[in-house]
C-alpha cells in the first residue's frame, strides 16, 4: 500500500514516486537525439522487412552505417568545439579583467549616456562627457566594466565608452 511519502500527484493523478520517476527517465530518453541504438534498431527492422526474393545490396547498408558514424563524429567535434570556445572566452575575460585592474587609481574620461523624459513623458537620451577615478573592476553579465568615482557618485563604465586614461595631470592624457 502506498503512503503519502512515496507518491506524487501530477495533473490531479497520484502515482507511485518510483514508478513515476522511472517513466520520466524513459520518456526523457525517447526525446533524445537519434543514437546508435536507434540506428541499429532501424537497420535490423529494415533487414527483417526486406523482400527475400529481391534483397537489398549489403554495400548500401555499409554506406548508411559509415554515414551515420561520420555524422556522429562531426556532432562530437562540434560539441567539443563549443566547449573549447567557452573556455577561451573565459580566459579572454580573465586576462581583460587583469589588465583593467591596472587602471585602478588612474583618471579616465568617458561618455555617459543619460536617459531622461521630456515634458510629455517621452524618453530622450543624450551623451555627457564625464571624468573620474577608477576604483575597481566588475563583471556584468560576463562583460568586464570598470567602477569610476566622479562627483561623489559611483558609475559602472563599459570599456567601449572610455575616451582617455591618464595619471593625475589631465594635460598629460594619451589618445
Amino acid at each position: 500500500m502506498a503512503s503519502a511519502l512515496n507518491t506524487i500527484t501530477v495533473d490531479g493523478v497520484t502515482y507511485n514516486a518510483e514508478a513515476y520517476a522511472a517513466t520520466q527517465k524513459t520518456e526523457a530518453k525517447k526525446n533524445d537525439e537519434l543514437g546508435k541504438d536507434a540506428f541499429l534498431q532501424l537497420l535490423v527492422a529494415q533487414l527483417k522487412n526486406q523482400d527475400p526474393l529481391d534483397p537489398q545490396d549489403n554495400s548500401s547498408y555499409i554506406a548508411e552505417l559509415a554515414q551515420f558514424s561520420s555524422l556522429e563524429q562531426m556532432t562530437n567535434v562540434s560539441t567539443h568545439l563549443e566547449d573549447l570556445s567557452k573556455i577561451v572566452g573565459n580566459i579572454d575575460t580573465s586576462v581583460l579583467v587583469g589588465q583593467l585592474s591596472g587602471m585602478i587609481g588612474k583618471n579616465i574620461d568617458w561618455v555617459e549616456t543619460i536617459n531622461e523624459a521630456d515634458e510629455e513623458g517621452n524618453p530622450i537620451s543624450h551623451d555627457e562627457a564625464m571624468s573620474g577615478v577608477v576604483t575597481g573592476v566588475v563583471l556584468i553579465e560576463g562583460n568586464p566594466n570598470i567602477v569610476v568615482e566622479a562627483n561623489g557618485q559611483k558609475y559602472q563604465v563599459d570599456i567601449a565608452n572610455i575616451g582617455h586614461v591618464y595619471e593625475d595631470n589631465p594635460d598629460a592624457a594619451t589618445v
